[in-house]
């Protein structure tokens, strides 16, 4: 396995660690659990966010920019289904 394969491993890794720890923290009974999920959640988004900038840093990912166009219908969508 080359670098890159195994730089999206954990990039797929650490995304799917975020959604367990967050699912975590918002369904835990008591404060101490939740600040458990809550440290590790914080810990964890960290992580993927310094794999992500290797990541692009390398051109092994990258965002493309929305269309100015696209972004305002989004943005114009959700702002009407908040008003209704």
């Amino acid at each position: 396995m080359d670098d890159k394969n195994t730089m999206e491993n954990l990039l797929l890794t650490e995304k799917n660690a975020c959604d367990l720890y967050f699912h975590g923290s918002i369904e835990s009974g008591t404060q101490n659990v939740n600040q458990a999920f809550t440290k590790a959640l914080q810990d964890s988004l960290t992580l993927q966010s310094d794999l992500y900038k290797k990541m692009s840093e390398k051109g092994w990912y990258s965002a493309q920019q929305a269309p100015q166009q696209q972004m305002q219908q989004v943005k114009q969508k959700f702002s009407c289904s908040q008003q209704g």
